[in-house]
């Protein structure tokens, strides 16, 4: 059993709440636009890290960050990338990597909307965790953490916080 925190688009914001939502998880998904190497070193700091490179990202954080992630975990296979879009919608260098490697789950980042969503078509479940921090259109940042025992996701839970650092219960 694998426990994940995983948010993206932080756009160099490290928000408070990161810590207290993800304290108890095994490690950190990162979907791109990270903002600086600041938000890398505590978020690694903190929990053991996996992130993408987002559009944002400059050549520093591009140097410790691929732009494609596809990795297993516990009994999944987990394919994340910045810009993928989402079911029905992808973009042509997602659906060929879907089509190649036939993910689980597919992580996303970019949109700043939070979407949970199963693909029937590529049988996977798709997820863009919306946007942890400031920068964006976004009205509220959204952290996601989850569990992975070994083929199936549970326990799924969204944080959302107001841009100014409270809790938007």
């Amino acid at each position: 059993m694998t426990k994940i925190g995983l948010l993206s688009d932080t756009h160099t914001f490290f928000h408070p709440e990161i810590p207290v939502f993800f304290k108890d998880v095994d490690e950190i998904w990162h979907a791109g636009d990270i903002g600086n190497l600041d938000v890398v070193s505590k978020l690694q700091a903190f929990k053991p890290l996996r992130a993408v490179y987002g559009n944002i990202d400059g050549h520093e954080i591009r140097m410790q960050c691929p732009e494609i992630l596809i990795f297993d975990c516990e009994d999944m296979k987990v394919m994340m990338m910045h810009i993928g879009g989402y079911p029905g919608h992808y973009t042509p260098q997602a659906t060929n990597l879907l089509k190649q490697h036939n993910p689980d789950l597919f992580i996303t980042g970019h949109s700043h909307i939070l979407k949970v969503i199963y693909d029937k078509k590529h049988s996977l479940l798709h997820v863009n965790p919306g946007a942890a921090g400031k920068s964006g259109w976004h009205q509220l940042i959204t952290l996601i953490r989850f569990t992975i025992d070994r083929n199936e996701i549970q326990e799924m839970e969204i944080r959302e916080l107001k841009r100014g650092g409270m809790a938007a219960y």
